[in-house]
């Protein structure tokens, strides 16, 4: 049986949307606004713990601080209470809060000096 160009075209995305096993593939390929939170979190995150994927970890993250706000004025070491987070994926996700602040700052004195 010959298949359609729309069913062909359905199968390639499925087929897409199962290589990836990591958000990073799927940042790759349709960009980070496609990512929700929790996938870009993931990303900085890199590798799960014992039967809990990089997403698990960051599902918990997300769900114990609920917004990137809280989390960014959290205290590093309450990160150190879940479970799949050491020093290195704290640090690099403490680096991202921090490029995020300064991104901000730099946007709000750019357009401060066109008012």
């Amino acid at each position: 049986m010959k298949r359609t160009s729309s069913q062909a075209r359905v199968h390639d995305d499925l087929a897409r949307l199962n290589r990836w096993k990591h958000p990073g593939g799927k940042l790759r390929e349709l960009g980070p606004k496609a990512l929700d939170t929790k996938e870009l979190l993931a990303i900085l995150i890199s590798t799960g713990h014992r039967g809990r994927s990089a997403e698990d970890v960051a599902r918990e993250i997300l769900s114990k601080h609920g917004t990137l706000e809280a989390l960014s004025h959290l205290p590093l070491s309450k990160l150190l209470e879940i479970k799949g987070l050491g020093d290195v994926k704290i640090i690099r996700i403490a680096a991202a809060l921090e490029l995020a602040r300064r991104t901000t700052e730099e946007i709000l004195a750019k357009h401060e000096k066109k008012i």
